[in-house]
């Protein structure tokens, strides 16, 4: 039987080599190109008999959600047998801690700047784009989408010793 569109099994039952029925629990998630290898992974990890238990007590408008879930978290499991998903969250909230260090720091060394340009009433030099565009994103409290548009090539470090450069220069 086909998977509801007359294209043959679907991707768990192609994986499973068995008949794909009328009513598949798995048909409208594991299309017969790549669900293939996305049940292969939630297989390996949770086995086929307790995805579909698990599909079968999730309400239907639900299902999908659940799915992607699932595969999401099998595929990272399969890649990273120990942490799994877990991994990857936790390097990504190793990288937002060291980007709010170093946000930190140059907001820190832009107030000083400014502080010491007050005081000793010094111009300061224009900014060149690529320092601009850091200093906005930095200072002005815009969402965290906004940084992810800024030229990729500024480095941190860079910024950080044109501001050394500038504070040292003023005093």
């Amino acid at each position: 039987m086909s998977n509801g569109s007359g294209t043959g099994p679907c991707g768990a039952c192609k994986f499973l080599r068995r008949k794909c029925v009328k009513g598949c629990i798995f048909a409208p998630y594991f299309d017969s190109e790549q669900g293939m290898a996305h049940f292969a992974a939630v297989h390996k990890v949770f086995g086929a008999s307790n995805a579909s238990k698990l599909l079968l007590t999730i309400p239907p408008n639900k299902r999908l959600e659940t799915v992607v879930t699932l595969c999401y978290e099998a595929l990272a499991r399969v890649r990273d047998p120990v942490y799994g998903c877990v991994g990857h969250i936790f390097s990504l909230q190793q990288q937002a801690v060291t980007l709010q260090a170093e946000l930190a720091y140059v907001q820190a060394r832009i107030s000083t700047l400014q502080y010491h340009q007050h005081q000793h009433h010094l111009p300061m030099p224009p900014p060149t784009p690529s320092q601009a565009e850091v200093a906005a994103a930095c200072c002005s409290n815009l969402s965290p989408s906004v940084c992810t548009t800024m030229d990729p090539s500024i480095d941190i470090t860079d910024l950080c010793n044109v501001l050394d450069q500038q504070l040292d220069n003023s005093m």
